[in-house]
Formats: structure tokens, sequence, C-alpha cells
């Protein structure tokens, strides 16, 4: 999924729902920046993590 990730995105990690809804900051080749309401900023490989991409409430 990282060449559809992008800042300002809203997603879940799949093994970590715990740590809430997340909100991409910065996403450098396979490295995303992600800040989870519970978990605070988290750097991912994307290509190990595949980010569950939860749409935006309009």
């Amino acid at each position: 999924m990282e060449r559809f990730l992008e800042p300002g995105m809203l997603v879940r990690h799949p093994d970590c729902p715990q740590w809430g809804l997340g909100q991409v900051q910065s996403v450098i080749g396979a490295r995303v920046t992600v800040n989870f309401e519970e978990m605070g900023k988290v750097v991912l490989d994307a290509r190990i993590v595949d980010l569950q991409w939860v749409p935006s409430p309009r």
C-alpha cells in the first residue's frame, strides 16, 4: 500500500488495533511516519506493515 499513502491520510495498523486511528505524517520511500491516537508517532516500513486505509468523514 506504500505507493498510495500520502500525508494526511487516516490509517489503522492491522496488528495493533489498540493504537487507534493514525494520521500519516510523512512518506519517504517505504518509511511511513504515522501519528496514532494511543501510541503517538511511529515510523513503519510499508513493505512489512500493510496499513489499512480509513476513509475520512466528510
